[in-house]
């Protein structure tokens, strides 16, 4: 590290030219750093840097600084700032420079912004107009400048005013300007993937571009890209497959060799890209299997870089679909890596089998000797990764033992990021493979006491949902809390004063919850325990209000103690625990009330929760009635003081027009030109805020900078991997560097003995006969304790229902999800239509298996919530993006009520020689409904037909009929799903299966997929000018645009305006001149607000929304309806 600050600072003087008055100039840089180094205490350093920044703070500011002394101030500034130091005032003077000053000083100044302004810094909006000025200059240097800046610093809602020219750069005759633009475009892409959707075929360009550096370039595009789908990018597998072959042929330029090695990095590119395309796919990882072990057999040179290559030739050769030839050189090195006495080169294999033992387990019996040696190293990295190897390869068999050498190394770590890490893992062996109750709770104590306060939330928390919840069989289940209770008793009575505040807080919830369980204990004993415990300095507030929860649960019977214990806690200082004091003290008092509020053994499925608080709604409306500010979560509150003044993307030229000159403008943001002085409840302080102060707002800038220095590196220092050292798995000793650290000298035979039995207990069960958990590719045990399924699961979800309670769990519980739960999950019976004469029969339906928040008390009438003014929709007129559509005769068969609403045609999902699936979608206010028909091609019935539906991204309800009991032969049964989308996606895939028996025993099981947009989604927002104007102001997330304008009609706003309101159910406000303003909303019930002016001969339209994506896609689908009219 000295070496390269050496070279930084040799090299600094170049910044500046020969003259003399310059060298007078770097002689004080010069000067400064020489000065630092004769320092001898901390304290010496902070007044030198005072006085050398007060000295800069009078040159910036003296109007006879040239600006060849602003660019010496501005590097000796970033010197100072990399040392921790405040030098602020330099920010604007740096901006300066890039703006005014000639190709040198703009390259300091550009370098000085880029290192001093983070993404949300306000002062990067005066950067703006220099760096569109720059990005069209002639000059190459200066374009170079712009396109680093950008890639650099600029903010999401900046790219629009950039983004046009930056597309213009990937056609520029210079490589540098090409390969700039595209990494510029990458940066786009990562932040703001929505607004770049329209030149993904310019990437493709790029990728076929003659410079080598350039499709370098774009390959970090399309490795996201592929992360995100692989499936649209398998016609690209032979493009990727022909450049890393003529890579690892040598047929790029020398410029791109590393140490002999050609283009090293490229090379891992394509072989991380390689391996998402072949996951398994056969067709397609047949044509990479070539070229795969040309790679293996190039790289094997001594030298780290081949070693990386090395190590993703491994990893796609596991990923993609298996070869035994390229399996078998895989593990040969694999094992050259494991075996080798260097600690990095042994990290790497420890890291790649980890990797390939997902895939082949037996590959570690291989090594099972050197995995026992490496659990006694010396190096703390080696120690980590080999306990992470364990527990891939954990089963019901050697789980103890694992546990135990994890709990082990736990006990000697003094690093919390890996307590944080292996003691989830041990609490997630421990549930899923635990031999037996007594080694389930020891082994959650000993998490409990070794994570202590740095456990994540969740392990807790799924310990004592599984106490509660239980399991299938009731016996177990008693015998799990017995045992819980019985080993926190004997905890509590020896000295608890050092357990951890989250082991106390478990501890205290199991005791009030099960202690009634175990008949021999005395519950007198049980509160004196902990009244004991709550005496105790040591134990915090929160502890406190666990420990009095339990009291309350058990102090049925014990008024005496109660009343004592109430009455010394009604006079602490501490409100929560004075108020729980009294609660204690009255329910002790009153037994009816207290079997009322805590009843005894009640079930935990059957308690009512109304997480919306529903009984507030009353008190709510009058505060708002009484002009109360509405509620804003804690993280809009906190977005909205750290908020940047909006960019405007208008000339300054610009004119207002004659229409709207006698509208009072009040604000900037108010894209209705109308006044909102009034009105507003809650946020006239922020709005003045942003109308009338110039100043510059520098709260909630995050600091990058500290006393100790780059304070994001100092965070993430400890967590660095380890770097690789030049070494060899297999080579001779004389080739590797002396000071490199050596493995231990081989052991004493008894010794060896031991490792042995330790090895037959760690590996024991990765026999071909045993079964393995392992991740997706060998069925594991079942787990040691079944939760029990809610009663209001569908019997029928069985093969998804743990990924939709997950779905269900993270569900908002917003006022949209009451109305679909109120007003359209009527459960009704499904129907079955003949073929012949369409005639209704009754067959039964499983109701609403799918959502598990559908509870009675969220039937409420949420009218008021959306009003009565909402218009009926028309079905989205964009049709490509589905299959083509099969005959209209099936929409004869929709129920009457969905008959009258508006719908698509309806498409072909999937057919076997059974059955056959069809879909459309209907448009309702409230959802959209997706109608399934289910249609019998045979002349037999069909019995115990299921359709089962899974999206993630979407909240899916069944409203009817996805079970029916028997489908008559040529006759057609209909179910409904009702989605909503709660996050903005631009395109959602959903997938299903249909279940049915044709011969009693055997049941036939039939996939479907499919994919919804956004637009689907989208309904008209019917809204005033004036209640527009107010809407927009309080809004925070906006995306601005220049769309093409339809210019075939007279009006060629009102025709473009018009269109989009066809295609994508938007509702016209108003049009006003050469303006017009839209609005719209999500069915989650998320508004998006647009503004349309004619600027030229485009469209320029700014979207708002308080969801941060719905502007993004809804952009998105206007770019598209607008390029296919």
């Amino acid at each position: 590290m000295s070496d390269v600050v050496e070279k930084t600072l040799t090299a600094l003087p170049g910044l500046f030219d020969s003259q003399t008055g310059a060298a007078k100039i770097t002689n004080r840089l010069k000067q400064l750093i020489k000065s630092i180094t004769e320092l001898t205490s901390k304290h010496e350093e902070e007044n030198l840097m005072k006085q050398e920044l007060s000295a800069m703070k009078e040159q910036v500011s003296s109007p006879n600084t040239t600006m060849k002394q602003m660019r010496e101030i501005m590097v000796r500034a970033m010197y100072c700032e990399m040392l921790g130091y405040d030098a602020s005032f330099t920010y604007i003077h740096a901006i300066k420079l890039a703006q005014q000053g000639s190709v040198l000083e703009k390259r300091v100044g550009y370098l000085a912004v880029s290192l001093f302004l983070s993404e949300g810094h306000e002062l990067l909006l005066l950067l703006v107009n220099t760096v569109l000025r720059d990005l069209q200059s002639t000059n190459l240097i200066e374009a170079c400048m712009a396109l680093t800046v950008v890639a650099q610093v600029f903010p999401k809602d900046m790219i629009p005013a950039v983004l046009p020219l930056v597309e213009d750069k990937l056609s520029h005759p210079k490589e540098i300007i090409r390969r700039k633009a595209v990494l510029a475009l990458y940066k786009f892409y990562l932040i703001a993937p929505n607004q770049v959707q329209h030149i993904h075929a310019k990437f493709r360009k790029a990728l076929c571009d003659k410079d080598p550096g350039v499709m370098t370039s774009s390959l970090h595009i399309y490795l996201q890209l592929i992360r995100e789908s692989p499936d649209g990018y398998k016609d690209l597998t032979g493009s990727f497959v022909a450049i890393l072959k003529q890579v690892v042929g040598g047929k790029l330029p020398m410029d791109f060799n590393y140490h002999n090695v050609p283009a090293p990095w490229l090379q891992i590119q394509l072989l991380r890209i390689l391996s998402l395309l072949g996951r398994e796919d056969q067709s397609t990882s047949e044509l990479m299997y070539e070229v795969l072990d040309e790679s293996l057999r190039r790289a094997e040179m001594n030298h780290n870089i081949t070693y990386a290559i090395l190590y993703e030739c491994v990893k796609a050769v596991y990923t993609i679909h298996p070869k035994a030839e390229l399996l078998e050189k895989a593990a040969r090195c694999i094992g050259n890596f494991v075996l080798s006495p260097k600690i990095n080169l042994k990290y790497l294999g420890l890291k790649a089998l980890t990797y390939v033992v997902q895939h082949d387990a037996k590959l570690a019996l291989q090594h099972q000797m050197t995995i026992i040696e490496c659990l006694d190293h010396s190096d703390f990295t080696i120690k980590r990764e080999t306990l992470e190897l364990l527990f891939r390869i954990t089963n019901a068999q050697n789980v103890t033992v694992i546990v135990e050498k994890m709990l082990d190394f736990l006990r000697g770590c003094n690093d919390e990021h890996t307590i944080i890490h292996l003691v989830g893992k041990v609490a997630e062996l421990a549930e899923k493979f635990a031999p037996d109750n007594s080694w389930f709770i020891q082994t959650m104590s000993d998490v409990f006491s070794i994570g202590g306060d740095l456990l994540q939330q969740d392990v807790p928390n799924n310990f004592l949902r599984l106490l509660a919840e239980g399991s299938e069989s009731k016996e177990e289940d008693d015998e799990l809390r017995l045992y819980a209770v019985d080993s926190y008793l004997t905890v509590l009575k020896g000295d608890a004063a050092h357990l951890p505040q989250r082991f106390l807080q478990v501890m205290n919830w199991v005791l009030g919850e099960y202690s009634h369980l175990q008949e021999c204990v005395d519950q007198r004993e049980v509160i004196r325990l902990l009244t004991k415990l709550l005496d105790q300095r040591s134990v915090s507030s929160e502890t406190r209000v666990w420990i009095l929860s339990a009291l309350t649960k058990i102090s049925e019977g014990q008024t005496d103690l109660i009343l004592d214990l109430s009455e010394s806690l009604s006079s602490s200082q501490d409100t929560v625990l004075r108020q729980q004091a009294q609660e204690l003290r009255h329910l002790s008092q009153d037994s009816q009330l207290h079997e009322w509020a805590l009843p005894r053994g009640a079930p935990w499925d059957s308690i009512e929760v109304d997480s919306s608080l529903s009984f507030l709604d009353g008190f709510v409306s009058e505060a708002l009635a009484a002009g109360a500010a509405p509620y804003k979560p804690p993280h809009q509150r906190q977005e909205e003081l750290c908020e940047e003044r909006a960019l405007n993307l208008e000339p300054y030229s610009f004119s207002l027009p004659v229409s709207l000159s006698s509208c009072s403008i009040t604000d900037r943001q108010s894209p209705t030109m109308l006044s909102v002085s009034s009105g507003i409840s809650g946020n006239s302080t922020e709005l003045s805020q942003k109308a009338g102060s110039s100043t510059v707002i520098l709260e909630g800038v995050k600091r990058v900078w500290g006393k100790d220095g780059y304070l994001p590196q100092k965070e993430t220092a400890a967590s660095a991997p380890p770097v690789d050292e030049p070494s060899v798995a297999v080579q001779s000793s004389g080739q590797q560097e002396a000071a490199e650290r050596t493995e231990p000298q081989p052991e004493p035979p008894t010794q060896n003995q031991d490792k042995q039995q330790l090895a037959s207990s760690l590996f024991v069960g990765l026999g071909a006969q045993n079964s393995i958990s392992l991740l997706g590719k060998s069925e594991a045990p079942p787990p040691r304790f079944r939760k029990k399924p809610r009663p209001h699961e569908s019997s029928s979800s069985s093969g998804t229902s743990e990924r939709s309670s997950v779905s269900s769990s993270r569900s908002s519980h917003s006022t949209t999800d009451s109305l679909l739960y109120g007003s359209l999950l009527e459960e009704e019976p499904a129907t079955s239509i003949s073929g012949v004469n369409h005639t209704p029969k009754s067959t039964t339906a499983n109701g609403l298996g799918q959502n598990k928040h559908m509870e009675g008390d969220r039937r409420t009438n949420t009218s008021q919530i959306l009003g009565s003014d909402m218009v009926i929709v028309r079905p989205n007129t964009i049709q490509d993006k589905y299959p083509s559509s099969v005959s209209s005769d099936l929409t004869a068969l929709l129920p009457p009520d969905l008959k009258d609403l508006p719908h698509s045609d309806v498409i072909s999902l999937t057919s076997d020689p059974s059955l056959s699936l069809a879909s459309c979608r209907v448009f309702r206010d409230e959802a959209l409904l997706l109608v399934i028909f289910i249609c019998n091609c045979t002349e037999t019935v069909i019995k115990d037909v299921a359709v089962q539906l899974t999206c993630e991204e979407l909240q899916t309800a069944s409203l009817r009929g996805n079970v029916v009991d028997c489908l008559e032969g040529r006759s057609t049964s209909v179910c409904h799903y009702a989605l909503l989308m709660d996050d903005p996606h631009t395109n959602v895939s959903f997938t299903g299966t249909v279940s049915y028996q044709t011969q009693p025993g055997h049941t036939n099981t039939l996939s479907f997929s499919g994919t919804l947009s956004t637009a689907d989604f989208i309904r008209p927002l019917v809204v005033t000018t004036e209640e527009y104007g107010k809407l927009w102001l309080s809004l925070s997330h906006d995306v601005k645009q220049n769309l093409k304008l339809l210019t075939a009609a007279g009006d060629p706003l009102r025709t473009t305006l018009n269109a989009l309101k066809d295609a994508l159910q938007l509702h016209v406000v108003d049009i006003i001149g050469s303006e017009g303003i839209v609005a719209c909303r999500l069915l989650s019930g998320a508004p998006c607000l647009l503004h349309c002016r004619v600027n030229g001969a485009a469209l320029a339209m700014w979207l708002r929304s308080p969801h941060p994506a719905l502007p993004d896609c809804i952009l998105y689908h206007c770019q598209r309806a607008l390029a296919e009219h």
